[in-house]
Protein backbone atom coordinates (compact mmCIF):
# COMPACT_ATOMS: atom_id res chain seq x y z
CA UNK A 1 0.00 0.00 0.00
CA UNK A 2 1.57 3.20 -1.30
CA UNK A 3 -0.43 5.74 1.24
CA UNK A 4 -1.39 3.73 4.42
CA UNK A 5 -3.66 5.65 6.48
CA UNK A 6 -4.17 8.42 4.45
CA UNK A 7 -7.46 10.42 5.44
CA UNK A 8 -10.21 10.03 2.67
CA UNK A 9 -13.15 12.12 2.70
CA UNK A 10 -16.39 10.57 0.81
CA UNK A 11 -18.48 12.80 -0.34
CA UNK A 12 -22.16 11.83 -1.84
CA UNK A 13 -25.26 12.45 -0.92
CA UNK A 14 -26.09 8.60 -2.06
CA UNK A 15 -25.77 6.16 1.39
CA UNK A 16 -25.31 2.82 -0.44
CA UNK A 17 -22.24 4.83 -2.50
CA UNK A 18 -20.74 6.34 0.93
CA UNK A 19 -21.00 3.18 3.01
CA UNK A 20 -19.50 1.24 0.03
CA UNK A 21 -16.80 3.62 -0.79
CA UNK A 22 -15.96 3.84 2.71
CA UNK A 23 -16.00 0.11 3.71
CA UNK A 24 -13.44 -0.43 0.76
CA UNK A 25 -11.41 1.82 1.43
CA UNK A 26 -10.86 0.56 4.95
CA UNK A 27 -9.85 -2.16 3.62
CA UNK A 28 -7.23 -1.15 1.81
CA UNK A 29 -5.43 0.58 4.70
CA UNK A 30 -7.03 4.07 4.14
CA UNK A 31 -8.89 5.80 6.79
CA UNK A 32 -12.50 6.90 5.76
CA UNK A 33 -14.67 9.79 6.42
CA UNK A 34 -18.21 10.34 4.96
CA UNK A 35 -20.47 13.30 4.32
CA UNK A 36 -23.97 13.69 2.72
CA UNK A 37 -23.67 17.19 1.14
CA UNK A 38 -21.26 20.12 0.32
CA UNK A 39 -22.11 21.88 3.77
CA UNK A 40 -20.84 18.78 5.73
CA UNK A 41 -18.03 18.17 3.89
CA UNK A 42 -16.66 21.62 4.38
CA UNK A 43 -17.26 21.22 8.25
CA UNK A 44 -14.95 18.53 8.01
CA UNK A 45 -12.26 19.89 6.16
CA UNK A 46 -12.22 22.89 8.33
CA UNK A 47 -11.44 20.19 11.32
CA UNK A 48 -8.38 19.40 9.59
CA UNK A 49 -6.37 15.76 8.94
CA UNK A 50 -8.27 15.14 5.50
CA UNK A 51 -5.56 14.39 3.04
CA UNK A 52 -7.90 13.89 0.08
CA UNK A 53 -11.33 14.20 -1.30
CA UNK A 54 -13.53 12.62 -3.20
CA UNK A 55 -16.45 14.75 -4.19
CA UNK A 56 -19.80 13.51 -5.92
CA UNK A 57 -21.20 16.19 -8.39
CA UNK A 58 -25.21 15.61 -8.70
CA UNK A 59 -26.11 16.93 -4.83
CA UNK A 60 -28.98 18.56 -3.34
CA UNK A 61 -28.48 21.99 -1.36
CA UNK A 62 -24.91 22.24 -2.60
CA UNK A 63 -23.06 20.94 -6.04
CA UNK A 64 -19.99 19.28 -6.57
CA UNK A 65 -18.51 22.36 -8.82
CA UNK A 66 -20.00 24.73 -5.85
CA UNK A 67 -18.48 22.75 -3.17
CA UNK A 68 -15.14 22.24 -5.34
CA UNK A 69 -14.66 25.63 -5.13
CA UNK A 70 -15.74 26.76 -1.56
CA UNK A 71 -12.80 23.94 -0.57
CA UNK A 72 -10.57 25.81 -2.74
CA UNK A 73 -11.24 29.16 -0.83
CA UNK A 74 -10.31 27.50 2.03
CA UNK A 75 -7.59 25.02 0.84
CA UNK A 76 -6.04 25.57 -2.28
CA UNK A 77 -3.94 22.53 -1.58
CA UNK A 78 -6.50 19.88 -0.71
CA UNK A 79 -6.67 17.39 -3.47
CA UNK A 80 -9.83 16.07 -4.95
CA UNK A 81 -10.64 13.80 -7.41
CA UNK A 82 -14.45 14.43 -8.80
CA UNK A 83 -16.70 11.40 -9.17
CA UNK A 84 -19.83 11.79 -11.67
CA UNK A 85 -22.42 9.85 -13.67
CA UNK A 86 -22.30 13.02 -15.49
CA UNK A 87 -19.59 11.84 -18.93
CA UNK A 88 -20.04 15.15 -20.74
CA UNK A 89 -16.67 16.96 -22.29
CA UNK A 90 -17.99 20.51 -20.48
CA UNK A 91 -18.21 18.93 -17.00
CA UNK A 92 -14.81 17.39 -17.14
CA UNK A 93 -13.25 20.57 -18.97
CA UNK A 94 -15.67 22.91 -15.86
CA UNK A 95 -14.29 20.19 -12.83
CA UNK A 96 -10.57 20.44 -13.57
CA UNK A 97 -10.87 24.19 -14.69
CA UNK A 98 -11.91 25.09 -11.09
CA UNK A 99 -9.97 23.23 -9.58
CA UNK A 100 -10.49 19.45 -9.21
CA UNK A 101 -7.08 17.08 -9.74
CA UNK A 102 -8.82 14.40 -11.23
CA UNK A 103 -12.33 12.97 -12.97
CA UNK A 104 -13.69 9.79 -12.67
CA UNK A 105 -16.84 9.13 -14.65
CA UNK A 106 -19.61 6.63 -13.18
CA UNK A 107 -20.04 3.43 -12.99
CA UNK A 108 -16.86 2.83 -11.80
CA UNK A 109 -14.74 -0.14 -10.25
CA UNK A 110 -13.25 0.84 -6.95
CA UNK A 111 -9.50 -0.69 -7.88
CA UNK A 112 -9.88 2.10 -10.60
CA UNK A 113 -10.56 4.76 -7.54
CA UNK A 114 -7.86 3.01 -5.40
CA UNK A 115 -5.18 3.63 -8.17
CA UNK A 116 -6.46 7.50 -8.75
CA UNK A 117 -6.38 8.10 -4.62
CA UNK A 118 -3.06 6.79 -4.91
CA UNK A 119 -1.81 8.55 -8.31
CA UNK A 120 -3.54 11.88 -7.08
CA UNK A 121 -1.96 11.73 -3.68
CA UNK A 122 1.75 10.76 -4.60
CA UNK A 123 1.86 13.32 -7.49
CA UNK A 124 0.67 16.38 -4.71
CA UNK A 125 2.57 14.59 -2.52
CA UNK A 126 5.63 15.34 -4.29
CA UNK A 127 4.93 18.78 -5.44
CA UNK A 128 3.86 19.97 -1.56
CA UNK A 129 5.73 17.81 1.10
CA UNK A 130 6.88 19.77 3.92
CA UNK A 131 5.22 23.11 2.74
CA UNK A 132 1.74 23.54 4.46
CA UNK A 133 1.38 22.26 7.89
CA UNK A 134 -2.62 22.19 9.12
CA UNK A 135 -4.10 21.55 12.20
CA UNK A 136 -7.92 22.20 12.96
CA UNK A 137 -8.82 25.97 11.66
CA UNK A 138 -4.75 26.74 11.43
CA UNK A 139 -2.94 26.36 8.54
CA UNK A 140 0.83 27.67 8.05
CA UNK A 141 2.66 27.64 4.43
CA UNK A 142 6.30 27.49 5.34
CA UNK A 143 7.84 28.59 2.09
CA UNK A 144 6.31 31.90 2.27
CA UNK A 145 6.33 32.09 6.76
CA UNK A 146 1.83 32.53 6.13
CA UNK A 147 -0.64 31.87 9.03
CA UNK A 148 -3.91 31.39 8.43
CA UNK A 149 -7.46 30.77 10.16
CA UNK A 150 -9.70 29.22 8.26
CA UNK A 151 -9.88 31.58 5.47
CA UNK A 152 -8.41 34.54 7.27
CA UNK A 153 -4.35 35.42 7.14
CA UNK A 154 -2.86 35.96 10.16
CA UNK A 155 0.27 38.04 11.65
CA UNK A 156 3.26 36.74 12.96
CA UNK A 157 6.45 37.76 14.15
CA UNK A 158 8.78 35.37 13.20
CA UNK A 159 9.84 33.95 16.62
CA UNK A 160 5.81 33.34 17.21
CA UNK A 161 5.87 31.42 13.78
CA UNK A 162 9.07 29.44 14.32
CA UNK A 163 7.19 28.10 17.75
CA UNK A 164 3.47 27.45 16.17
CA UNK A 165 5.61 25.68 13.62
CA UNK A 166 7.50 23.90 15.97
CA UNK A 167 4.22 22.75 17.71
CA UNK A 168 2.27 21.45 14.64
CA UNK A 169 4.95 19.40 13.37
CA UNK A 170 3.87 17.85 16.91
CA UNK A 171 0.26 17.82 17.32
CA UNK A 172 -1.16 16.36 19.99
CA UNK A 173 2.12 15.93 21.64
CA UNK A 174 3.29 17.08 24.62
CA UNK A 175 6.39 19.70 24.19
CA UNK A 176 8.74 20.68 26.99
CA UNK A 177 9.69 24.07 27.85
CA UNK A 178 13.06 22.77 27.68
CA UNK A 179 12.94 21.76 24.46
CA UNK A 180 11.22 24.99 22.82
CA UNK A 181 14.00 26.94 24.45
CA UNK A 182 16.46 25.24 22.78
CA UNK A 183 15.04 24.59 19.07
CA UNK A 184 12.98 28.18 18.46
CA UNK A 185 15.06 30.53 21.24
CA UNK A 186 18.18 28.34 21.00
CA UNK A 187 18.87 28.32 24.78
CA UNK A 188 21.47 25.49 25.24
CA UNK A 189 21.40 26.10 29.19
CA UNK A 190 19.00 25.97 31.84
CA UNK A 191 17.14 29.40 32.89
CA UNK A 192 14.01 30.84 34.51
CA UNK A 193 12.71 32.64 31.84
CA UNK A 194 9.32 32.77 30.93
CA UNK A 195 10.22 33.59 27.27
CA UNK A 196 7.76 30.65 26.23
CA UNK A 197 5.12 31.26 28.56
CA UNK A 198 4.73 35.05 27.08
CA UNK A 199 4.80 34.15 23.40
CA UNK A 200 2.20 31.15 24.04
CA UNK A 201 0.19 34.06 25.31
CA UNK A 202 0.86 36.16 21.99
CA UNK A 203 -0.12 33.18 20.02
CA UNK A 204 -3.42 32.70 21.97
CA UNK A 205 -4.36 35.86 21.89
CA UNK A 206 -4.04 36.00 17.62
CA UNK A 207 -5.36 32.05 17.23
CA UNK A 208 -8.08 30.94 20.13
CA UNK A 209 -10.94 32.53 18.43
CA UNK A 210 -14.62 30.87 16.92
CA UNK A 211 -14.28 28.26 19.87
CA UNK A 212 -10.52 27.17 18.93
CA UNK A 213 -8.96 26.48 22.13
CA UNK A 214 -6.34 24.14 20.97
CA UNK A 215 -2.67 25.77 22.41
CA UNK A 216 -2.90 23.76 25.72
CA UNK A 217 -0.99 24.66 28.69
CA UNK A 218 0.40 21.56 30.35
CA UNK A 219 1.55 22.49 34.18
CA UNK A 220 5.07 22.05 35.31
CA UNK A 221 5.88 20.22 31.93
CA UNK A 222 5.07 22.29 28.63
CA UNK A 223 3.24 22.74 26.30
CA UNK A 224 0.73 21.21 23.35
CA UNK A 225 -1.40 21.95 19.93
CA UNK A 226 -4.76 20.37 19.32
CA UNK A 227 -7.37 20.46 16.27
CA UNK A 228 -9.69 22.34 18.77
Amino acid sequence: METPQATILIVDDEVGIRDLMAETLRLVGFNPLAAGSGPDALGLLRKGGIDLVLLDINMPVMNGFDTLEKMREYDPGIPIIMLSARQEKSDVINGLRIGADDYVAKPFSIEEVVMRINAVLRRTRDQSEGEVLRLGPIRIRLATYEVFFNEEKVELSKTEFKLLHYLMERPGRVVEKEALLRNVWGYDFETSTNVVDTYISYLRRKLHRDGYEGIKTIRGIGFQIKDK
